[in-house]
């Protein structure tokens, strides 16, 4: 099915997906660090020749010698420079079977190709690392627009929350969300939290609304429904 929505820069959009019938996408934690690696290196507007090229010069910098030629640093400042993000992401969440983010868009079809090069890149890593071939995701991600400031607020618990409304563990102790940085436990930079947390006037105010948001999607499942996996 051709997706509807017309994604629009410096709009919030609730993005989700699973595995293909609904089999694991994360078999251990090297998967989910790999899956969390892609997310940084693939939220920019470099092609993927630039980007490989990128990493190459990072990696051998500590052997750069006088013999190196200023046309390939040059390159390299260049694309370095121009580099800008395709989204912002408020915040996160990875699951067994299915993750979520809540996006910002900040260039033209940014969440489009940030999903691509995400899915397509981790979808390339699992089937290496399994000795499979074929689609690892069911079809093409999902999306929401947000269209209130109340939809973004209940859209950033329920995403955090996610692992524990699905009974798998304690939201503030899961490592592969976001939920632990918004509420201080842990330093990340991934995400920003600034424009959810500015709503409120406490971290402890915020995470008495996520535990009300966990509690009620167990309770109001057609309101829920449309954001969930299952």
């Amino acid at each position: 099915m051709i997706r509807k929505i017309a994604f629009q820069n410096e709009y919030f959009y609730h993005i989700f997906n699973r595995g293909v019938d609904k089999r694991r996408i994360f078999n251990s934690n090297h998967d989910y660090t790999r899956f969390m690696e892609n997310i940084r290196d693939f939220n920019n507007t470099l092609t993927d020749a630039q980007r490989k090229h990128l990493k190459s010069k990072s990696a051998s910098k500590s052997n750069l010698s006088v013999s190196d030629t200023d046309e390939s640093v040059s390159d390299t400042e260049r694309w370095r420079g121009s580099v800008k993000p395709l989204v912002e992401i408020i915040c996160y969440s990875l699951l067994t079977n299915h993750f979520h983010f809540l996006l910002r868009q900040l260039s033209d079809d940014g969440i489009t190709c940030f999903m691509r090069k995400l899915s397509g890149g981790y979808t390339n890593y699992f089937n290496l690392k399994n000795e499979r071939s074929g689609h690892l995701f069911q079809g093409a991600f999902k999306a929401v627009p947000v269209e209130t400031d109340e939809q973004l607020l209940y859209l950033s618990a329920y995403v955090n929350g996610n692992v524990e409304i699905h009974k798998i563990a304690k939201a503030e102790d899961w490592e592969w969300g976001s939920y632990k940085d918004y509420i201080g436990k842990r330093n990340g930079t991934l995400c920003n939290k600034k424009i959810i947390l500015a709503e409120f006037k406490h971290i402890k105010d915020y995470q008495k609304y996520v535990k009300i948001v966990i509690k009620e999607s167990g309770q109001r499942k057609e309101e829920v429904n449309k954001y969930e996996l299952d």
